[in-house]
């Protein structure tokens, strides 16, 4: 045990010496993963960051994988060792046998038996993941799980450190255009997008997805569809792959000669590879996959004054599952009443409580702004039911300025609940006039005015499945549209 408590103490001692070099992020990670591998005695290590909007892992760091390997395709995090996502450790006795690891095929072809998972955890968030691998059966000690946990958390520290870095940049640039930093870092993607495109239409797709915040790969893999001699023949590398929906898309022209060629590749990668889902588009098939998909367009006009789509729907669902996470950790065992103020409430609303483990009470209220008799708010529905030595979570779309939210606390807390507390999806800090708790937050966004998911403009937009900034030209006013909550 000696030993062991010296193998690990070396190589600690190794990664915190990397992790304060000047190295490249790459570099940093690849030391640690070889320095963790080696001290466990395993023969590889695989240090992943999830994509923030997206549960797919992108590869930060590797030590002792082959390319075709680490080449094999996006790994799906809900699908490839789901626990982890989910904050626990897993161990894996037989990779090529154990229905969770998704390339089991390939992970046979590279030797590749056990392997033990470990989840990088930032603010209670999985962010990322570190697997180590070994090419024969291996059973990994309680101590090798302490020693990984210490080196993820190194991990933590080291994301933290960057994307601070990253934030002060941007809010540098930002705040010379007196605008408003809205949105987390990223992890960079540009290994997996290119300097230019082979066609316009790949270059017309991306920018049609980027709008949309919807994640693509350009090119992450390619498919052997025939073998001579033991040797791959021919091979099959589709244009995109859009993670969040699973899907791999081929682009084509109106050249029959390409169409007819292009098909039969799909046809043959779909009798060859069944579970993959893959699509071969013309131009006019774009907007019919994000109709299918429930991106929109909802139309050519409402779409255009739609100035940037900020939260795409995958970022806003990722966000309501995290906010649920805690509020059934924060509330076990209690039954809370959810207060929401009617209408723009109501999408965030019906995610939020489908994703809560605990018994919920749904009320609604519903109020008008600027009345003729004096009041700046007023009720024009209270509550349904008596919220009187109950937990009640207020629940908002939408924070601006907290003078509507303060009257209505002020309202609910003359009820006598047993607790009172605010979860909102948007919090628009810089209008803020009066200082209100929020509990729970999803986003912080800018001064301007946004639409979609329940907010509407003029009663429209509600439907949009994002949040989007609307145009200037559109709103009129910019950013005093929003209610005065």
């Amino acid at each position: 045990m000696g030993n062991r408590s010296g193998s690990y103490y070396s190589a600690l001692k190794r990664i915190t010496k990397v992790a304060n070099s000047a190295f490249s992020s790459r570099k940093v990670y690849n030391s640690i993963a070889k320095s963790a591998a080696k001290a466990v005695h395993a023969n590889g290590c695989r240090i992943s960051f999830l994509v923030p909007q997206h549960e797919y892992l992108l590869t930060a760091g590797t030590y002792g994988l082959s390319d075709i390997y680490l080449k094999k395709g996006p790994l799906d995090a809900r699908k490839s060792l789901p626990e982890i996502l989910d904050g626990e450790t897993v161990f894996v006795a037989d990779a090529t046998k154990d229905e969770r690891v998704q390339h089991h095929q390939i992970a046979e072809a590279q030797r590749i038996s056990s392997i033990l998972g470990v989840p990088i955890i930032k603010q209670d968030e999985v962010v990322g993941e570190m697997r180590v691998y070994t090419h024969e059966p291996h059973w990994f000690s309680e101590s090798d799980n302490s020693f990984l946990r210490s080196v993820v958390d190194i991990c933590a520290v080291i994301l933290e450190r960057t994307e601070s870095k990253q934030v002060l940049k941007q809010e540098y640039k930002k705040d010379r255009k007196h605008t408003l930093l809205t949105e987390a870092p990223q992890l960079p993607t540009a290994s997996l997008r290119p300097a230019s495109f082979a066609h316009p239409s790949e270059s017309e797709f991306a920018k049609l997805l980027d709008f949309y915040r919807i994640e693509w790969l350009y090119e992450p893999r390619a498919f052997p569809l025939c073998w001579k001699e033991g040797a791959v023949a021919e091979m099959f590398t589709p244009d995109f792959y859009l993670p969040e929906l699973d899907l791999y898309v081929e682009l084509t022209t109106l050249k029959q000669s390409l169409i007819t060629e292009k098909n039969r590749k799909v046809r043959q990668l779909k009798q060859l590879y069944p579970d993959v889902n893959i699509k071969l588009l013309a131009k006019d098939d774009f907007v019919k996959l994000l109709v299918k998909y429930g991106y929109g367009p909802l139309g050519e006009v409402k779409i255009g004054q739609v100035n940037k789509v900020l939260f795409s729907r995958s970022q806003i669902q990722r966000r309501v599952k995290i906010l649920a996470k805690r509020i059934s950790r924060d509330y076990a065992g209690q039954q809370i009443v959810m207060v929401g103020v009617l209408r723009g409430v109501i999408c965030f609303m019906a995610d939020i409580i489908q994703q809560i483990s605990l018994p919920v009470t749904v009320d609604f209220m519903a109020i008008s702004n600027y009345g003729g008799d004096g009041q700046v708010v007023k009720i024009t529905k209270d509550l349904d039911s008596s919220i009187t030595n109950r937990h009640v979570l207020m629940v908002e779309d939408i924070v601006d300025t907290g003078m509507t939210l303060n009257y209505l606390l002020t309202h609910l807390r003359a009820h006598n609940p047993q607790s009172l507390n605010i979860c909102t999806l948007l919090d628009k800090r810089a209008r803020r006039l009066v200082d209100i708790p929020l509990k729970y937050v999803g986003f912080e966004i800018p001064d301007r005015f946004v639409v979609g998911y329940g907010l509407d403009y003029k009663e429209e937009y509600r439907n949009l499945p994002f949040i989007g900034l609307l145009n200037p030209d559109v709103s009129q006013v910019h950013g005093d549209l929003n209610s005065m909550k």
